[in-house]
């Protein structure tokens, strides 16, 4: 279980040194999640050097979500004068979020019909 936090925590090192490095205004664990996803991909780390302490991890991660919680409770007073603003861009961009990831799907099917009828064979390993 060890080895498998600190194959973790190499990635989120990794991601954090490439942010502190670049300046890219991307966060350091979405870098290192990116990162250790394609090392899964290629098989550079096998699934089993981290899949028990992820399991974990996904089993309990509506812990990690009390800290927030408590945040947004510490700022009620500011949430409930702006709450027709905050409501506002929850809705509209709910909607963008929907209509961007419709429009992605569609280019993909495209895509891949365009590749299976050109026989262009895409591996599915």
């Amino acid at each position: 279980m060890i080895t498998q936090c600190a194959v973790l925590f190499a990635f989120l090192a990794v991601g954090e040194l490439i942010v502190w490095t670049t300046g890219v205004p991307v966060p350091s664990s979405i870098i290192g999640m990116l990162l250790l996803a394609a090392a899964l991909r290629l098989r550079i780390v096998k699934l089993r050097h981290v899949e028990g302490v992820a399991d974990f991890l996904v089993r309990n991660l509506g812990f990690f979500f009390v800290p927030a919680g408590v945040g947004v409770m510490r700022c009620m007073g500011i949430i409930r004068d702006q709450w027709l603003p905050i409501v506002g861009a929850t809705v509209v961009s709910t909607f963008v979020i929907i209509a961007v990831t419709g429009w992605v799907h569609q280019l993909v099917r495209r895509y891949f019909s365009h590749i299976s009828i050109h026989g262009h064979g895409v591996s599915s390993k």
